[in-house]
């Protein structure tokens, strides 16, 4: 009668190695959960033209457009469990870092946004100071409104001596246009 031979240790021990290195702890997954559902929650506030940007799946945004419908707070609070499942189930951990780094550079967290934000502001503080400033801008971005920039420095030169909402207003309105202006040409 012959042996039989005993089961391989090293195939077993290699197939919980991989199961072990596979499996997280349940804090670990919770943790994990949460962060989507943050994530989550960011998405949902922004905008649809923000969204739009992101160019998510389908079923993602139409969880978060269920979610902006949503009036109860419980029903919220599903919702957002809902969209960090649907998060974990459709995409790739690089595309939840696409995500996260866009959503840092619409909140002028990152350090390109900010780079941005600073450029934005000496161009906009140069337009107000000098005339041959106008002139620099155009040839830097030529595909302008120079029409619409100049009215824009003029209105904010003409409100920057009153020191009132129309100042603020007028300085937004140059800012928001330049910011438009730039990020067409890029």
């Amino acid at each position: 009668m012959p042996n039989p031979q005993p089961p391989d240790n090293n195939a077993s021990s290699a197939t919980t190695d991989t199961t072990d290195a596979t499996s997280q702890s349940k804090t670990a997954r919770k943790r994990a959960a949460e962060q989507l559902q943050h994530l989550g929650q960011q998405l949902c506030d922004l905008n649809p033209a923000q969204l739009e940007r992101l160019q998510l799946p389908e079923p993602l945004l139409k969880a978060i457009h269920d979610y902006q419908r949503f009036h109860a707070r419980e029903a919220k609070r599903r919702q957002l469990q809902f969209i960090g499942r649907v998060m974990r189930d459709l995409l790739e951990p690089e595309d939840i870092d696409v995500i996260n780094n866009h959503l840092q550079d619409l909140q002028g967290q990152s350090a390109a946004a900010q780079y941005q934000f600073q450029q934005l502001e000496h161009w906009r503080s140069a337009l107000l100071a000098e005339d041959a400033a106008v002139t620099r801008f155009i040839t830097t971005f030529p595909n302008v409104e120079r029409q619409q920039l100049r009215q824009l420095v003029k209105s904010a030169r003409r409100h920057a001596t009153t020191h009132s909402d129309q100042e603020k207003t007028a300085a937004r309105k140059l800012f928001r246009f330049l910011r438009d202006t730039i990020e067409a040409q890029d």
